[in-house]
């Protein structure tokens, strides 16, 4: 196990995968049930037409205008929000068939659940959480236009909880995910999607935190708002006033399992970089180093007799590992890669998850008062690493 992939946080794993907890704030999968990457290309090499965008609105001195923007923004992305329903097909054992003559064998149930996702290529590629479609065995997609068309699943990464889908449908409005970095606290921010199976939703809020770790998955680098977001909003887009895509609409914490001002999304930095492999390879593929880490406190320094404040602090390399064959050992602090600075342990979970198997990575090393680099080539990141 790649411990230097591996996250802990505030909430139990628990509580995100599973419902709610009577009494305790959990976080729940913002998708309702029966409980741009901006492509330049499209799939064929052609020139694909250009994504939504949302002009500036200069000086925005009353609550009028900034209505107005709000209005301006729903107009242009609504077009390319979708609302995802998936079936679910569960075989149960009847322990009274062929009693008294019946047909022997159990019955099929159906599981219906609802989500939302949008448009990143006019040629009909949707992005939308994995939650949403990883256990479907039927996916519809209704447009904005009323149409609903089949969908087949392109690819999928559980751990980001992020998924591609494709419909058979071209000339579609589209969004951008938006550049790294261009989602700050405050910023304005709206979310769309179907909340409850109510379609062409918009709500508004600002940007509450970035960069939030919530025990969620080994790679939680979370946006946190509180843009209202409730069950059937997951997978569908959080926008700034340009229209971009900052994050993907995914959980909330809640008590109650529904909105209480605290919703999370996946930054666009990491969708983009998910989306591009989903629909190149159908599988998304991570760097391993081969340690087990832990984040710098006052007690592991004493521990292990080191100077840093932060960084990533290497309690185990495991044999045969990239880590090993680079140099790194025990008590070592990770406090940058490639240039990129590590504060922490999440940190290099998320360099890693961006770096590829055998593309080789610089690393700056804390190692007792003296700072070392070295030179690393990660291995590849299976799913008996996990």
């Amino acid at each position: 196990m790649d411990r230097s992939d591996k996250s802990t946080g505030f909430f139990a794993q628990s509580g995100f995968r599973r419902g709610f907890a009577a009494g305790l704030l959990v976080l729940v999968l913002a998708a309702g049930g029966a409980l741009g990457f901006h492509a330049v290309l499209d799939a064929r090499g052609e020139s694909a037409a250009a994504p939504v965008s949302v002009p500036d609105t200069p000086g925005l001195a009353s609550a009028t205008q900034l209505g107005h923007a709000f209005g301006e923004v729903a107009r242009r992305v609504e077009p390319a929000v979708v609302n995802i329903n998936t079936e679910q097909v569960i075989r149960t054992n009847d322990p009274f068939s062929g009693v008294f003559g019946g047909r022997r064998g159990g019955r099929d149930l159906k599981r219906s659940s609802l989500g939302s996702g949008f448009v990143v290529d006019p040629q009909g590629y949707i992005l939308t959480n994995y939650h949403v479609v990883g256990q479907a065995d039927r996916i519809s997609v209704k447009l904005n236009d009323g149409r609903t068309l089949d969908a087949s699943v392109v690819g999928t990464d559980s751990q980001t909880d992020l998924a591609v889908v494709k419909i058979h449908a071209s000339g579609l409005p589209y969004l951008k995910l938006a550049e790294r970095d261009r989602a700050d606290v405050g910023d304005w921010v709206l979310a769309f999607g179907s909340p409850f199976g109510l379609e062409k939703t918009m709500t508004a809020g600002i940007i509450s935190a970035k960069g939030r770790v919530i025990g969620a998955g080994p790679y939680d680098d979370f946006i946190q708002t509180d843009a209202a977001i409730n069950p059937g909003n997951s997978g569908g887009p959080l926008v700034n006033l340009k229209g971009e895509v900052v994050g993907i609409n995914t959980m909330i914490a809640s008590g109650s399992g529904g909105f209480q001002g605290v919703g999370f999304a996946i930054p666009s930095s990491m969708a983009s970089s998910v989306y591009s492999q989903l629909l190149h390879s159908g599988k998304v593929t991570r760097g391993f180093l081969g340690v087990q880490i832990q984040d710098v406190t006052a007690d592991a320094a004493r521990t292990f007799g080191i100077d840093a404040k932060s960084g990533a602090l290497v309690a185990q390399v495991e044999p045969g590992s990239a880590a090993e064959r680079a140099g790194l050992r025990r008590g070592d602090v990770v406090v940058g890669v490639d240039g990129r600075e590590i504060r922490a342990g999440h940190e290099l979970q998320l360099a890693m998850a961006d770096s590829r198997p055998g593309v080789p990575l610089r690393l700056t090393v804390m190692r007792g008062a003296r700072t070392v680099t070295m030179e690393v080539r990660p291995g590849e990141r299976l799913a008996s690493n996990e």
